[in-house]
């Protein structure tokens, strides 16, 4: 699995080039379906994760540099060449295919021997085939409205909608050649059809195999059906399709548009953008292929990638466990907060002291509930709160709709420009809006990326502010798969601040201090810049000095650079990147005391932590933001110290555990090949496990003590 990058040289310190950096990361994604440790199923859902990490890869980064290319602006490497790049990333794509495809044909094997089987069409018997005829007529043929190309005078570029499945299909006979395209309608019928078991003769032990055909198959297996009656042909064929386009926006600045209508606009757009990749079924006959380019119009620079049989295997991330449920990962229930348990009202608990929550391995139903509560206590009189990203049913804009209907005051920071979610905050802006809650949508050059809520209440006669800062987004959804960390509190100082951040998203024209929040895009970068440098001090003048990093990238070039100088200081430096890193670790003379490592596990590592030991008074900081320039300079980010001594300690250990992971932990090399962390002769330490297990010792500890004596 071993991928073969080199950094780009620099005059001083070299930097490895974020895209390859990328490729590298879901290179360990690849790792993890290959990983025999973990169960098929789960293995076959990271060919999934892989799958669709590629498709934003393509959209968003591999963009950028066709954009460079096109503009002649791409500076970023003093040496480095835009082209180059390009053709060194789609020599990377395709090795990491070979492997994906291995993989997935070893995954395949295992499968079968727990009696599961996914087939094509072509092996299917006499009786399945007048099933999946039947199905086909009656569950899939409705949603199907093929395109001719003959028929059409707009361009297939203009049509094909970004990152969904088609067929291209082949129709031959006396006359020329007919095509068209085929949607493969996942929205509307389930990708993963099971065959009915009383057609499957095959029994192993006495067991049925349960067979899986996908929905491209069984359109496959039924194409003449589709096209019957309204073309003459002798032969008909099909094969795969899926075109990734560029992510970008481009939207008009006509005043007399408001900001949803322009943000919907940029969706319809992002349809007809440029197109970034063509990935095609390898068997796809030559012919075919050169009507299939020509209709899109695909240039030099465009990938055009010969593929297996399936496309937009993210998919697979839902595939379904039929087998035994050792066949997935075993569950760990969200475990409990001692300190919400200890209190009957959420108020009275973060009152008490201030909480730390590590999810998924605490419940996010402690937010939902503090939320919830909010939402009727007649003592709250105003609820803030930002949203980057939330669930289609979300819970916790629910309680807002319901703090509106109970007289409370309700002001929401919408980012309408959350990749990828645009539609469904949209969605939720506009009902929220109609319900009476105050939808602010920022700043149109900044992203509001800061995970901020602010509840105040009427206590004793005066206004007592409540509050949240966090590092993941308040989803229900993704924080049972995410590790994100949320702190609670009341502190005055820090809750005065965070009412600062949301007056700065109304109103940045006027004049803010921030003393305790790191608070991006103004203050972030010289605070950040302090706080190295103060470690620098610390190792020039013979003392103790060490930086501990956790985010999930670091790409910003003028804090590679410091944290470079830092190294040749004497500066201890650790850090935990799951994703890119453009600074190259243990070079002698540069970075020699930098160690990184990298954790993939069944969580995706999403928290972010900084650690600085300030000559032995450690500072520690919780944040939404990563080490990148569009975090410091070009969105609003908050991070907070942890001040309470407990907290910070928890927060300590957890990253203690991460750093002596030598099952999951893989380290970021000059090559950024991705060696696992050797194990020696140590006992094994999977992180994501021990920091579960350490919360729950925690709670056993709880229930040890709030057990009633008789």
């Amino acid at each position: 699995m071993e991928q073969q990058h080199t950094p780009a040289p620099s005059s001083e310190y070299p930097l490895f080039p974020r895209e390859l950096s990328w490729l590298a990361f879901n290179g360990r994604v690849l790792q993890e379906a290959a990983d025999t440790r973990n169960p098929p199923i789960e293995r076959l859902r990271f060919l999934g994760i892989y799958s669709n990490n590629l498709d934003e890869f393509f959209r968003v980064r591999v963009a950028d540099v066709k954009r460079r290319i096109l503009l002649k602006k791409y500076q970023t490497y003093e040496h480095e060449d835009a082209e180059l790049l390009l053709i060194e990333i789609q020599n990377q794509v395709l090795q990491l295919g070979k492997q994906f495809n291995k993989i997935y044909l070893d995954i395949q094997l295992e499968l079968r021997k727990h009696n599961i089987e996914l087939i094509d069409d072509s092996k299917l018997t006499e009786l399945q085939s007048g099933w999946v005829k039947s199905f086909f007529k009656n569950e899939v043929k409705k949603h199907i409205s093929p395109i001719i190309l003959s028929s059409t005078d707009a361009s297939l570029s203009k049509i094909l909608e970004d990152n969904t499945t088609y067929l291209m299909v082949e129709m031959t006979g006396s006359n020329k050649p007919e095509y068209a395209i085929v949607q493969v309608p996942t929205d509307e019928v389930s990708r993963f059809i099971e065959l009915p078991l009383n057609l499957n003769t095959r029994k192993k032990n006495g067991h049925y195999r349960r067979q899986i055909l996908l929905l491209d198959d069984i359109i496959n297996h039924c194409i003449g059906d589709l096209f019957q009656g309204f073309f003459e042909f002798d032969q008909i064929c099909a094969f795969s399709l899926k075109l990734t386009r560029d992510a970008e926006y481009n939207i008009s600045d006509t005043l007399d548009q408001s900001l949803i209508d322009k943000m919907s606009k940029g969706i319809r757009q992002r349809l007809k953008s440029e197109p970034t990749r063509l990935v095609y079924d390898a068997a796809m006959p030559e012919q075919m292929l050169k009507v299939l380019t020509k209709q899109l119009g695909t240039g030099s620079m465009d990938a055009l990638i010969a593929g297996s049989r399936y496309r937009n295997f993210k998919d697979f991330i839902g595939f379904p466990n039929l087998g035994h449920q050792s066949m997935e990962f075993a569950p760990l229930p969200p475990l409990p907060s001692a300190d919400f348990e200890a209190h009957p009202t959420t108020f009275d608990a973060i009152r008490n002291a201030d909480i730390m929550l590590y999810y998924p391995y605490h419940s996010f139903g402690y937010f939902t509930e503090w939320v919830r509560q909010a939402s009727f206590d007649p003592k709250v009189t105003h609820i803030k709160i930002t949203m980057y990203r939330v669930a289609k049913h979300s819970r916790v804009i629910h309680s807002l709709l319901d703090a509106v209907r109970n007289g409370k005051k309700v002001t929401v920071v919408v980012e309408l420009k959350a990749r990828f979610d645009e539609e469904n905050n949209i969605n939720w802006a506009r009902k929220m809006t109609d319900a009476g809650i105050e939808v602010i949508f920022g700043q149109t050059t900044l992203k509001i990326h800061s995970k901020i809520c602010l509840i105040t209440r009427l206590e004793k006669g005066k206004p007592v502010r409540y509050g949240h800062i966090g590092s993941g987004n308040f989803n229900e959804k993704t924080a049972r798969i995410y590790t994100d960390m949320s702190l609670f509190t009341c502190h005055p100082e820090i809750t005065a601040e965070i009412e600062q951040v949301f007056e700065f998203i109304q109103y940045s024209y006027r004049p803010f201090q921030f003393n305790h929040l790191i608070v991006s895009p103004t203050w972030s970068r010289p605070k950040l810049l302090q706080l190295i440098q103060r470690e620098i001090d610390f190792a020039v003048s013979g003392r103790k000095a060490e930086i501990f990093l956790k985010v999930n990238n670091l790409v910003d070039e003028e804090i590679v650079q410091l944290l470079y100088k830092a190294s040749q200081a004497g500066v201890k430096i650790r850090m935990i990147i799951r994703g890119m890193c453009t600074l190259v670790p243990g070079l002698p003379g540069k970075s020699q005391n930098i160690k990184v490592i990298s954790i993939l596990d069944r969580f995706l590592e999403h928290a972010r932590v900084y650690v600085f030991h300030n000559g032995g008074d450690t500072d520690l900081y919780l944040s939404s933001a990563d080490w990148m320039t569009r975090n410091i300079d070009q969105r609003v980010e908050v991070g907070v110290p942890i001040l309470d001594a407990k907290i910070k300690q928890t927060i300590l250990t957890t990253l203690d555990i991460q750093w002596r992971d030598n099952v999951k932990a893989r380290m970021i090399d000059a090559k950024q090949s991705n060696p696992y962390v050797k194990r020696g002769n140590k006992r094994n330490i999977r992180s994501q496990q021990s920091i579960y297990d350490f919360f729950a010792a925690q709670s056993q500890l709880l229930l040890q003590q709030t057990e009633p004596e008789f």
